[in-house]
């Protein structure tokens, strides 16, 4: 019985493993030719950089929403305006590239954004001061570090180069976001 199990068990590898067998010396070079570039898997740094980026940018939307309701200085409530826009544009062509990829990226912030913006919620007195600290300043410290790596040493090229050209953004807004201390500082 055992023997017969074997040989039948020996009988039916021999099919599959042959039938695997590729007649295509190409393919069997490189297993990639035949695909898509939309199909070859992204690197696992370069599918992290795609949902850090989504997040990021979401969140920057939600602190401009936050900050256009609860600022007290127009200079704030100018610069979540431009947050807001700048952010929902570049979120979507992130969406556009992440969808040719294959990749589908978070719709919200992270809970750690989320628990940022509604400590920001909870703020009154401070909340200018506060949001330039966390959300205008390091939220962009932490996205242009994270473009700039990118922008290095993604894998793929679409990736690259869309971290290549809204690194420039980004680094503006982080600018933009600092010369707000002085006016924050003046109304607190």
């Amino acid at each position: 019985m055992v023997k017969n199990l074997l040989l039948i068990s020996a009988l039916l590898a021999i099919p599959f493993s042959a039938s695997a067998q590729s007649t295509n010396p190409a393919t069997d070079m490189n297993p990639k030719t035949e695909m898509h570039p939309s199909e070859q898997k992204l690197s696992s740094n370069d599918e992290s950089f795609l949902n850090d980026a989504a997040q990021a940018g979401l969140a920057e939307i939600e602190g401009g929403k936050l900050a256009q309701q609860k600022a007290k200085t127009s200079e704030v409530k100018d610069f979540a305006t431009n947050m807001i826009t700048d952010h929902t544009k570049v979120g979507d062509e992130l969406k556009q590239l992440a969808a040719k990829k294959g990749v589908t990226v978070p719709t919200e912030p992270s809970l750690l954004q989320k628990g940022e913006l509604k400590a920001l919620s909870l703020l009154d007195d401070k909340f200018d001061e506060n949001y330039v600290d966390r959300m205008a300043v390091a939220a962009h410290e932490n996205t242009v570090e994270l473009f700039k790596k990118t922008a290095d040493e993604a894998e793929d090229g679409d990736i690259k180069v869309f971290a290549q050209k809204t690194l420039p953004a980004l680094e503006e807004h982080l600018k933009m976001a600092k010369a707000l201390h002085p006016t924050v500082s003046k109304t607190q």
